[in-house]
């Protein structure tokens, strides 16, 4: 069990041994002890807050602005500290997404998104009588597309005031020196246990003799040496020489498609960033290949014309409204959504209010509207994914979502390297009309090409209230993600919600097909009648999306981190 003792931040900036660490765990006036530590759900700060998936990467990125670094320092220390302490989906063996805002009111998007392959190709999931196989798309080391995370850090790190040397040391030391992994962490670890064996052709630090408990100590001495790499030697030290090598010996050994020249020319590219207006608060969202930005601007317009604030909170009309607006956005996503390099998106049009108007033309608040009857509108125009929330007093605002996709992606962990790769090939649309494991259908606007960045539910989100920051949001979930990020929004903007109830409220989730409402267990019993009567087929879902959220209000900063898993806060 862990012995609850709550230490304000980590091993940071300095090397430490492990006699240091059963210590005081001092470094360089830094504290952060990965063998004696609690969650911490909310906290109120004054300088920086960070909110992510796993309370040891929240405490590293706070201790990193402690030590003088700002909220892009942060944001790069939690993100490699989660690919440690979080291998379901923290990661280098991914990519993801940042949207983000300079002290100086410079709006950034950063795609960082992974990549198919030179050899891939369009059909190369089917069989030879044109059937999908799904499992070729979701397991195993032919799921996998170049990774990018380590790419986007690289890019980062011009915003921030730390070499990469000292952003990655933490991470460096929690992989070498090991953490306690909680009793969550051990279920998830055990229940993957045989797909990890079955799809890695090398032992991994993952997979012991016997099964995991909560209190284990997790080392993972490969990962150490990986990073270490990308230490000296930047991103070069990942996309060259020995741990390039490495993923291309595990792809070989198990017929994958990622080779040398696909690692060499994998680049992050910056973006434009999604901007608009709900009711005098900016929301900066992602653009393409996230689907994300896109989704949320049509959804948090099409409930404004409706005046969705007249309704109580998750009363029937309330839920009834908001469910017609994500079936109608998704299903725009299925048709006109994929990477802008090799697809031409829509978005001025998918976002204008004219188009926006004639979407909701058919709606009825009375009654559910079939999918069958909704498709994707007209245009005339020539799960597993982590997130982490980082704002400082100096204005500094980074919202980053990262995926593997699947919970520890293809279950493939890269020979020697340490560390597990995605299964984004999955994102792809394998075949028209044929569901992703998150259910969503696409076409030729998401079909597979080589170098193309598979479509993206991802959704980092910043809001700015009085051209000031105010809140710092984003959440995995696979499909549910965009849904989570505005159902999150509508809490705190049209609800006026605490930061914590806008959070942990019950979420719910349509994506168009299949034509259900998926709702949590806690779901008002009144408003889920309400929906049947209306002729809405329900689905109970354990838990939808894991919200990482911050919002300043009166020169305060209020980090949350979602109550739905083991996600903490930290800050000072």
């Amino acid at each position: 069990m862990l012995r609850i003792k709550y230490a304000v931040a980590l091993l940071l900036i300095s090397h430490c041994t492990i006699a240091q660490l059963n210590q005081k765990l001092v470094c360089a006036g830094c504290k952060v002890d990965p063998y004696h530590y609690s969650v911490q759900k909310k906290g109120v700060y004054t300088h920086a807050a960070v909110a992510s998936a796993h309370p040891l990467a929240s405490m590293v990125g706070a201790a990193i602005m402690e030590a003088g670094g700002n909220a892009f320092d942060g944001a790069i220390a939690t993100q490699l500290a989660l690919a440690v302490v979080y291998p379901n989906a923290g990661n280098i063996g991914g990519g993801g997404f940042m949207v983000a805002r300079t002290k100086t009111g410079k709006t950034i998007a950063l795609d960082f998104r992974e990549t198919a392959p030179l050899k891939a190709s369009q059909n190369m999931y089917l069989d030879s009588a044109g059937n999908a196989q799904t499992t070729l798309s979701q397991n195993g080391h032919l799921a996998a597309g170049v990774p990018g995370t380590v790419a986007g850090i690289c890019q980062i790190l011009r915003f921030a005031r730390f070499p990469l040397k000292q952003l990655i040391q933490p991470a460096i030391d929690l992989a070498a020196n090991g953490y306690v992994i909680t009793e969550r962490e051990s279920r998830a670890l055990n229940g993957v246990r045989a797909m990890l064996v079955a799809n890695s052709t090398r032992p991994s630090a993952y997979v012991k003799s016997t099964l995991w408990k909560g209190g284990d100590t997790l080392v993972n001495t490969a990962l150490a040496n990986t990073l270490t790499r990308i230490r000296d030697k930047g991103q070069k030290g990942f996309y060259e020489g020995e741990t390039a090598a490495l993923i291309v010996a595990e792809m070989q050994r198990g017929k994958g498609l990622i080779s040398l020249e696909d690692l060499k020319q994998y680049q992050a590219k910056f973006r434009n960033p999604i901007s608009f207006d709900f009711q005098g608060y900016t929301i900066i969202g992602m653009p393409p290949p996230s689907s994300g930005g896109i989704l949320i601007q049509q959804m948090m317009q099409m409930i404004a014309e409706k005046n969705l604030g007249r309704h109580p909170f998750l009363s029937t009309p309330s839920v009834q409204l908001m469910v017609e607006v994500e079936r109608r956005a998704f299903a725009d996503r299925a048709a006109h959504m994929g990477d802008p390099d090799f697809w031409k998106v829509p978005q001025q049009t998918l976002t204008s209010k004219a188009y926006l108007a004639e979407r909701m033309k058919d709606y009825d608040s009375t009654r559910a509207t079939p999918s069958s009857s909704i498709q994707a509108g007209i245009v005339k125009e020539s799960n597993e994914t982590t997130h982490l929330s980082v704002l400082d007093a100096a204005g500094n605002m980074v919202s980053i979502t990262t995926t593997l996709n699947g919970s520890y992606g293809s279950q493939t962990v890269v020979g020697d390297a340490g560390f597990l790769l995605n299964n984004e090939m999955d994102d792809f649309s394998v075949k028209p009309n044929v569901p992703n494991m998150y259910g969503a259908v696409g076409g030729a606007a998401n079909a597979i090409a080589p170098k193309k960045r598979m479509l993206s539910s991802m959704s980092p989100t910043l809001v700015l209230k009085n051209k000031q920051p105010y809140i710092v949001v984003g959440t995995p979930g696979g499909t549910t993600i965009p849904t989570s990020v505005f159902q999150s929004l509508v809490n705190l903007l049209v609800y006026q919600m605490s930061p914590e109830d806008a959070v942990n409220q019950p979420k719910f989730h349509h994506q168009w097909l299949p034509d259900q409402v998926d709702y949590e267990q806690n779901f008002p019993k009144t408003t889920m009648d309400g929906l049947i009567k209306m002729g809405y087929h329900l689905n109970n879902k354990y838990q939808i999306g894991r919200v990482e959220l911050i919002q300043q209000k009166a020169g305060k900063l209020h980090a949350v981190a979602d109550g739905r898993g083991d996600d903490g806060t930290a800050g000072f």
